[in-house]
């Protein structure tokens, strides 16, 4: 969303500053999934219309296999508490079937089973779909399970250390 200050990013060999800003906002819908503290769904839409969204505006069919498996491992049915918006959405983040998922805080307003439920599916769909899963938490249990961990504290790097999965494999 925002320009870098120096250097270049590249994601699946595209330099992200040769697109204008048209490409940027096709080029970011389908190949970043972004699930934000704050929902940003949008509300006069339903469950269903606000997780494929980002698909319909890019004029694709929906792959109801797949929505129907986000829908059922994170229980939805409508909108009626922040958790529920909170999975609405992880799910269309996720419906895209993205390369990079960007994730803040995403289990920060669910019950601790929904939130194991929630960071099981990112990870099985971060490893079905070879997706990179980048997550902002303050919670050190959702941290140790990442392969690399980066503290930073009053913007600076703190420490680049390794998560438990990592440790475990070797």
């Amino acid at each position: 969303l925002d320009i870098p200050t120096s250097g270049e990013i590249k994601i699946q060999g595209k330099k992200l500053s040769d697109l204008n800003d048209e490409q940027l906002t096709i080029f970011r819908r389908r190949n970043i999934g972004f699930i934000f503290q704050n929902y940003n769904l949008l509300p006069m839409l339903n469950v269903y219309e606000n997780i494929v969204l980002p698909i319909e505006l890019d004029g694709q069919e929906v792959d109801q296999v797949f929505l129907n498996e986000i829908i059922n491992m994170l229980g939805l049915k409508n909108m009626l508490s922040g958790g529920q918006q909170q999975r609405v959405a992880i799910a269309r983040a996720l419906i895209t079937k993205p390369a990079i998922i960007l994730a803040d805080e995403p289990t920060g307003n669910l019950d601790s089973k929904t939130s194991q439920d929630v960071l099981e599916l990112i990870q099985s769909t971060s490893r079905k779909f070879e997706q990179s899963v980048v997550m902002i938490t303050h919670n050190e249990h959702i941290a140790d399970l990442a392969e690399r961990i980066v503290r930073i504290e009053d913007g600076k790097f703190l420490k680049i250390g390794v998560g438990e999965d990592e440790k475990t494999r070797g």
